[in-house]
């Protein structure tokens, strides 16, 4: 192989290595949210583990009978449901697509909380890393 082929072959499989490892360093599979509303408060922290589709979390909530929490993107849409009731620990499988985009574009979603007398009360933009209090 000339010289100068074997540079181009050699600088493409550099390529070809260092483009999956950049992608994989703009992934955030911790994620958190501090939420906020109608004078209550908390924070959400997720484990997100795209490969098996599964989405973890972990409220710390001040705020009573909470009926059922979402994450919802910059429409209202919902994206993922955490739990067919609300629990303050919990795990649910989601799209491995949707959850691919969480951990890419944190902040274009936003976690929701519902309770008996407010749909929505507390809300919360996602953001890379863990929410502390």
């Amino acid at each position: 192989m000339p010289p100068k082929t074997l540079v181009a072959a050699v600088a493409v499989a550099v390529a070809l290595v260092a483009v999956p490892a950049a992608l994989a360093g703009m992934m955030h599979p911790e994620l958190g949210a501090k939420l906020s509303g109608m004078g209550d408060h908390g924070i959400v922290n997720f484990q997100s583990h795209e490969k098996k589709g599964e989405l973890c979390w972990t409220f710390d909530l001040h705020v009573m009978h909470v009926t059922t929490a979402s994450i919802r993107d910059e429409a209202g849409m919902v994206v993922a449901r955490l739990g067919h009731m609300y629990t303050k620990k919990g795990c649910t499988m989601v799209a491995k697509k949707a959850l691919g985009m969480l951990e890419e574009k944190p902040g274009s979603y936003r976690v929701w909380v519902d309770t008996k007398g407010h749909p929505g009360e507390l809300r919360g933009k996602l953001f890379a890393g863990m929410a502390r209090m």
